[in-house]
């Protein structure tokens, strides 16, 4: 799932770039501004940022020191990454989704939409993407702490 979405939502850093060359172009060229356009660009990042940090995780891609990891055999990244994951990973991941919990849901309460007239009157989408994020990459950490398992007792069963 976190591959199809990800590679799904990846396609919009292309129409951000696009967009964001539009605005410039329409700003400084023909002083004209929409600031639907120049919201949807932040929209595309948000979705980007949060909706893509899944295939992230499954693509081993995320930021991590790798002083120690790069050297390690395959039984010792597993314990290492079953260890993160259960400590950090999942814990946060249950604590972003538990306290956007209210904030979400007021929003969509409100049907909560841009500061600005004539901007995109569709905050409360973006901040679902926070929901997102956390069920998207809480289910990649359990994928990855259940491979890492299967390596652990793997190299266990092999000796």
């Amino acid at each position: 799932m976190n591959k199809f979405i990800g590679n799904l939502v990846s396609w919009l850093t292309l129409f951000m770039v696009l967009i964001t060359v539009l605005v410039v172009i329409l700003r400084y060229g023909f002083s004209i501004g929409f600031i639907w356009m120049q919201e949807s660009v932040r929209f595309m990042y948000a979705a980007v940022f949060l909706l893509c940090a899944g295939l992230t995780l499954l693509n081993d891609k995320h930021v991590r020191v790798d002083v120690f990891y790069l050297q390690m055999n395959n039984k010792n990244k597993a314990i290492v990454d079953s260890i993160g994951t259960i400590l950090f990973l999942l814990p946060v991941t249950f604590i972003i989704f538990y306290f956007s919990w209210d904030y979400v849901l007021n929003s969509w309460d409100q049907m909560e939409g841009s500061i600005e007239e004539r901007g995109l009157h569709l905050v409360y989408i973006m901040k679902t993407f926070i929901w997102c994020f956390s069920v998207f990459v809480g289910m990649q950490g359990i994928s990855t702490l259940l491979k890492s398992i299967r390596i652990i007792s793997n190299s266990y069963i092999g000796k």
